[in-house]
């Protein structure tokens, strides 16, 4: 919860010379990072924003141009036009949220015969990503993609085996792992967006240094890594 990380947050003054996190954008984490910077503490967000204004830098995915990559995937490998869906996980990740806007965005200006439904949340576990997908597909037996725009792809993609044969409804995740790469090789999966992870453990750390021992400009910023992008026939 939003109160828990804020005390995981606080509780590292005395404790560490710089601190990075992921963590939803909520008040009581702004509060926390605020209370750090005071103490000449510097935050850093990974993967989703958090605290802009007060944590010092986001290193992660520029995530208004991912949700585009996902919708200009979608249009292409659709056979048709028709009704795409997006699921985020939560009200709160700021990362989900320039997905969907970026996503949303891209239809709006190039595909808008491809009418975009309400934004679904995906709850955990996956068996309840699984009942949600089953219901969406029943009830809109025309959509041609879905893009995960979160984790909790297990059950979506569970879902769409059972429901669909393979290549009917494009499907577009996060994250290349056992379940994804396998929907890939199955035509199941049309394309993986993944953060590159070792260059955001190394890119991360040489900041964090450079912060902790004023090498770095104290100035609120953003660093952006590329995606790696896996298709069918890359895996």
């Amino acid at each position: 919860s939003p109160g828990e990380v804020a005390e995981m947050l606080t509780d590292m003054r005395g404790k560490a010379d710089v601190v990075a996190a992921t963590a939803v954008n909520h008040h009581l984490i702004t509060d926390a990072v605020r209370e750090l910077k005071s103490d000449g503490i510097a935050t850093f967000s990974l993967l989703s924003d958090f605290a802009q204004g007060e944590r010092l830098q986001y290193v992660g995915l520029n995530n208004l141009k991912v949700g585009r990559i996902a919708a200009w995937m979608l249009a292409t490998a659709a056979r048709r036009p028709g009704k795409v869906a997006i699921f985020v996980g939560g009200h709160r990740w700021h990362g989900h949220e320039l997905r969907e806007t970026g996503f949303r965005s891209y239809f709006r200006e190039f595909k808008p015969q491809y009418p975009v439904l309400d934004t679904l949340i995906h709850p955990d576990p996956p068996q309840l990503t699984y009942e949600a997908t089953l219901d969406l597909l029943a009830r809109h037996p025309d959509i041609v993609g879905i893009y995960m725009a979160g984790g909790g792809m297990e059950g979506a993609i569970a879902a769409l085996r059972e429901a669909r044969p393979p290549d009917h409804v494009a499907m577009v995740v996060n994250e290349l792992i056992s379940d994804s790469r396998r929907a890939l090789s199955d035509h199941y999966a049309t394309m993986v967006i993944t953060t590159p992870l070792s260059q955001l453990c190394s890119d991360v750390v040489k900041l964090m240094t450079d912060a902790a021992i004023g090498k770095a400009p104290q100035v609120p910023g953003q660093h952006f890594l590329e995606p790696l992008l896996y298709l069918p026939e890359s895996v």
